[in-house]
């Protein structure tokens, strides 16, 4: 019954593994998904570019960012959250969201800049009712900027942190070193001042901060957060 599921909200300095670790906890939270709320925004922004791209310069730089409103290009585009495999899954129509177009740092670093500006009010209430129609089925760990002003009755609220080298390394892996060290360094930061400004980082009463600097991989950073969760029962944490 929808009662008796909870909902977990995880948030987490760029590059600290956040999504990694929603993963690994499905291992410990029984009858759970991943619900990847920051998706929606990153394909809305994805989409977003490369209609911009397909403009001519002039109708580009009329462009106001501060005047676009997500919920609005939320139906425009069609969107469709389906879950598959235990984790949320965004759909423009029929057309599946590719993971590693809407992860790239070129859209990361997109998405910071956007939700800066952009009017999100509107996606709030949308992430909302989509987290209420799943915890009628589900326990949700809810991945994404801003949970707890999005969903005011999260069970739980965590904040993972860890070193910027730490965070420098583990972004180099997921980017198959791609970028450089100093490139990708420059981009954490930017992401990160851009998140804060934005309002993102902000820290409440009960919020709870897992450092994660010193874990040796996903599963330990995993079992070091699911500890603190108390309402359900872990197993083998």
């Amino acid at each position: 019954m929808e009662k008796d599921n909870i909902v977990i909200g995880i948030e987490g300095l760029v590059g600290a593994g956040k999504t990694s670790i929603c993963k690994e906890l499905l291992n410990y939270i029984p009858n759970s998904i991943v619900f990847h709320a920051g998706d929606i925004y990153r394909a809305i922004v994805y989409k977003l570019m490369l209609i911009l791209k397909s403009q001519k310069d002039k109708i580009k730089e009329q462009i106001n960012f501060k005047d676009i409103d997500i919920e609005e290009l939320f139906k425009k585009f069609n969107i469709k959250i389906k879950v598959e495999d235990r984790e949320s899954v965004v759909y423009f129509g029929e057309e599946k969201v590719e993971d590693n177009l809407i992860q790239s740092e070129k859209n990361s670093l997109a998405v910071s800049e956007i939700a800066n500006m952009a009017n999100n009010k509107g996606a709030y209430k949308i992430v909302k009712k989509i987290i209420d129609n799943l915890k009628s089925k589900y326990n949700i760990i809810f991945s994404g900027r801003d949970t707890m002003k999005i969903y005011n009755d999260l069970n739980y609220h965590f904040f993972i942190t860890a070193d910027l080298e730490e965070r420098v390394k583990r972004k180099r892996i997921q980017y198959n070193n791609e970028l450089d060290e100093n490139t990708l360094k420059d981009h954490i930061e930017k992401r990160d001042l851009l998140q804060e400004k934005a309002g993102f980082y902000k820290l409440y009463d009960n919020t709870i901060v897992v450092d994660v600097t010193e874990c040796k991989n996903v599963r330990e950073s995993a079992k070091k957060l699911a500890k603190h969760i108390k309402l359900i029962e872990i197993a083998k944490v």
